[in-house]
């Protein structure tokens, strides 16, 4: 089952009070959604969204305080201008803003290519207009997918590892996860970060971000920020590497500095000891939080 990370951290950010309209742009398993529909009181709202069909049908919410939108939270400030069309209402922006950067257990285990540990179809979309991984590989160029691989999954064998996956695309497609982590595994050095990190962690990253868009999504959604919310609304973002909290980072940075917004956490929340042995996924997540000014 999947765990909710950093669930207390989030709410103690978030903040959410009676009355107030949240929006849950990662929606997911819902575990965060659950615990702040408990603080919004009978006349608070909650959004849930999310790009994942499956989400809302397998963990919907009974409850007239919610609603939802399959969409990518990249789209907020487009979707909450339709609500504003359909209800005819001065203004909708939100009170607060959680993105959760991970993608959850039950993603890793749905059969679209998530996971190196499993020989399965490589898709790696979110949902099933996306073009999958698979018709990626064939599309780009051996340089092409060298940057995707270097600048997306921070690879320092990103040359070699294109090379062979190339290679291998001539004699047949790569059509699974076990057929690209083979590809990767032939390329890279015997005693690979010393066994620290399996060898085809870093590209199976790169290549979901690149497939997904992730971080032309989070740029996105960053800003518009004040599309989104109220002036002293709170924004909390969990991100799980490093390329994701560098940008949350100096977006912050560079609207404090002109006066947009209050940075609320000086340096990223990392989880706790405890959290991490319950939750081991939990160990790179990194909390910033702002609010609107």
């Amino acid at each position: 089952m999947h765990k909710p990370v950093l669930l207390n951290e989030v709410i103690n950010f978030l903040d959410p009070q009676p009355g107030e309209f949240i929006i849950d742009g990662t929606f997911g398993s819902g575990g965060h959604a659950q615990e702040i529909l408990k603080k919004l009181g009978p006349d608070g709202k909650l959004l849930g969204v999310d790009w994942d069909e499956q989400s809302f049908s397998v963990h919907a919410i009974s409850d007239s305080r919610f609603s939802y939108e399959v969409a990518n939270y990249s789209d907020l400030s487009e979707i909450l201008k339709n609500l504003l069309a359909g209800r005819q209402v001065k203004t909708f922006k939100a009170d607060g803003l959680l993105l959760d950067l991970g993608f959850s257990s039950e993603q890793l285990g749905s059969g679209r290519g998530f996971s190196f540990q499993k020989d399965e179809p490589l898709l790696m979309a979110y949902n099933s207009v996306t073009k999958p991984a698979k018709d990626v590989l064939k599309d780009l160029s051996e340089e092409e997918l060298a940057g995707v691989i270097k600048n997306f999954g921070e690879e320092r064998f990103f040359g070699r590892i294109a090379r062979a996956i190339k290679d291998q695309e001539k004699i047949k497609p790569i059509e699974t996860t076990g057929e690209l982590v083979q590809a990767i595994s032939r390329a890279v050095p015997m005693g690979y970060e010393r066994g620290r990190i399996h060898p085809a962690t870093r590209t199976f990253q790169a290549l979901r971000i690149y497939v997904n868009n992730e971080l032309g999504n989070l740029e996105k959604v960053l800003k518009h920020l004040e599309e989104i919310l109220n002036p002293g609304g709170r924004v909390v973002i969990i991100s799980f590497h490093s390329l994701e909290d560098r940008i949350v980072k100096n977006y912050f940075r560079d609207f404090k500095k002109v006066g947009k917004l209050k940075i609320l956490t000086k340096k990223p929340i990392t989880a706790s000891l405890e959290e991490i042995a319950i939750n081991p996924r939990s160990r790179s997540a990194k909390l910033r939080a702002a609010e609107i000014l």
